[in-house]
């Protein structure tokens, strides 16, 4: 998906095509140059698009990626049908006389083409359309991205022994503030600061403990 990208967006700074222009009167032809970026505006946005998508590859998952891999796929076939409609001599010959300076000049035949251009971008198309429909295939059985820096994701419990630990497994992800696992929990204090082992507060003492405790 990268290389097709870069590929495509290199494509379309290229020169593609070359020829003369000419104007009415004693004028000399100038020489004139198109890129793939003056036939089609597909290529830099297809190949940005492409570059957006290797991220969602990443941070998608289930039908959400299979989703980015069929719009990418569709994207490198519109790449291809874009340069195959950018090389066809009527294309040329309007994207020369569009590149004239003056309004009179017009393209002295049809501008021959160059072929390292056209070939990067349909390579580079060819690539974003494979690995698109790769994709859309194979993405159910790729990894993704862990869970954990979702919101949703439960952090896991670790108690730590020494400030040593504790930066270990906060760097872990771990959240050293839970319960033990197993399902243990801390004993429950009472308002007095006892703790039972069953994790209940005890009986509030009666009236009567605390009478016998005052008299001698």
């Amino acid at each position: 998906m990268a290389a097709g990208a870069g590929l495509l967006l290199a494509s379309a700074g290229r020169v593609w095509a070359a020829g003369d222009l000419t104007a009415a009167g004693p004028v000399a032809p100038a020489p004139v140059e198109i890129t793939g970026g003056d036939l089609t505006g597909a290529l830099a946005g297809i190949g940005w698009a492409a570059l957006a998508g290797i991220a969602g590859l990443y941070a998608a998952r289930g039908w959400a990626r299979r989703l980015v891999g069929a719009l990418l796929a569709l994207g490198g076939g519109y790449a291809l049908a874009a340069v195959a409609a950018a090389v066809r001599p009527g294309a040329l010959t309007g994207a020369a006389d569009t590149a004239a300076a003056a309004g009179t000049a017009r393209a002295a035949g049809t501008p021959d083409l160059l072929a390292a251009g056209p070939a990067m971008a349909a390579a580079g198309a060819a690539l974003i359309l494979l690995a698109g429909v790769l994709a859309l295939v194979r993405s159910p059985a790729w990894p993704g991205m862990g869970t954990r820096y979702d919101r949703d994701a439960a952090p896991r419990a670790n108690p730590t022994g020494t400030p040593a630990d504790l930066w270990k497994s906060l760097d872990a992800g771990d959240d050293p503030t839970l319960d033990a696992p197993g399902g243990a929990t801390a004993p429950a204090r009472s308002a007095g600061g006892a703790a039972t082992g069953d994790g209940t507060e005890p009986a509030p003492p009666t009236e009567g403990s605390a009478d016998s405790k005052e008299k001698p």
